[in-house]
């Protein structure tokens, strides 16, 4: 435990400077008193670190010194190996140098990991894109890289299901789901998120903006995702649905899903039961209805139903079905 804490102080000095022995005790879970011992034992063993006081004060590393230790464990090298989208990386332009970085990766660790390393990338394979999806690669993916990487603000004509609106966004991040791409960007101090394959036009603007400070891309689209989720499902349906009905229903989204699992069932003789489900605009609720086709049957609001009764009568109609 102690030679890995060594190690992590270590990697944090070199990579961050002068670091405060309270947010070093904070980061390594221990007290500030063993940091303190800490520090000394790599100042024993030669690492030239030393402390400096004051408002702003902590310890650092003598400048220009480095180890040479990669302090990468051998189930550290095999996650980073398992972690590598070549597709991903490839759509952005940076195939090539993922490739590399990969190839002097493996050259870093020991020989006995070597063979590890690439057990890993030759046993697993990430795919993030969906069946029959080839997934669309954004045409204006790589410029939308660029300007948030250089923190540059970008003209945008972006078309959402309301209409097409010319905008200027500050982007702060990509996403990549279910092998789509979205960037996440501030416009007029509101956070809000685009998808790649709806911007028609994109142009730079040549202005820079400054970055929020505390913007964590991922904590963001956790919450993000989630706040959507909620937000979607304006309305709640009572239907019946067979088994395979039910199922079908657990496959429409996550919220869904936990509905159809935490409900109190009754199932008849032929496995039908009654429940409530969230839905979303009426429109949208009866394509999905129609969908699951005859393993379910909606019972209300009126309106989805309605909606549902004529999707099926125009498909009757539509096969030459009058009655039976």
């Amino acid at each position: 435990m102690r030679a890995s804490r060594l190690l992590t102080i270590l990697m944090i000095l070199q990579t961050r400077g002068r670091t405060s022995a309270e947010i070093l005790a904070e980061e390594l879970e221990v007290s500030v008193r063993t940091v303190y011992r800490d520090i000394d034992q790599l100042s024993a063993a030669g690492v030239p670190v030393y402390a400096e006081t004051g408002r702003n004060g902590g310890f650092a590393l003598l400048d220009g010194w480095k180890t040479r230790l990669n302090g990468l464990t051998a189930p550290e090298a095999r996650a980073l190996f398992f972690s590598g989208l070549p597709g991903p990386a490839g759509e952005l332009g940076l195939g090539d140098e993922a490739a590399q970085a990969e190839l002097k990766l493996l050259a870093a660790l020991p020989a006995d990991w070597q063979a590890e390393a690439r057990r890993m990338s030759s046993r697993f394979h990430l795919d993030p894109r969906g069946w029959f999806q080839p997934g669309y690669k954004p045409e204006f993916l790589k410029l939308v890289a660029e300007a948030v990487w250089s923190e540059t603000r970008i003209a945008i004509r972006y078309e959402s299901w309301k209409d097409v609106k010319d905008r200027v966004i500050e982007p702060l991040g990509l996403v990549l789901k279910g092998g789509v791409w979205y960037v996440v960007a501030q416009r007029d101090g509101n956070i809000r998120t685009y998808r790649l394959s709806q911007i028609q036009a994109l142009g730079p603007t040549g202005e820079t903006f400054t970055r929020p400070k505390n913007f964590d891309l991922p904590a963001h689209w956790v919450e993000a995702t989630k706040q959507f989720e909620r937000d979607i499902y304006t309305g709640t349906a009572r239907v019946r649905a067979s088994d395979l009905g039910r199922r079908r229903l657990k496959d429409l989204s996550e919220t869904v899903k936990l509905a159809v699992e935490s409900a109190v069932l009754a199932p008849d003789a032929e496995g039908w039961a009654e429940l409530e489900i969230p839905i979303e605009e009426i429109g949208w609720a009866a394509r999905e209805m129609v969908r699951i086709g005859a393993e379910i049957e909606v019972l209300a609001p009126p309106e989805l139903r309605e909606r549902v009764v004529a999707a099926a009568l125009k498909l009757a109609t539509l096969y030459g079905i009058t009655g039976r």
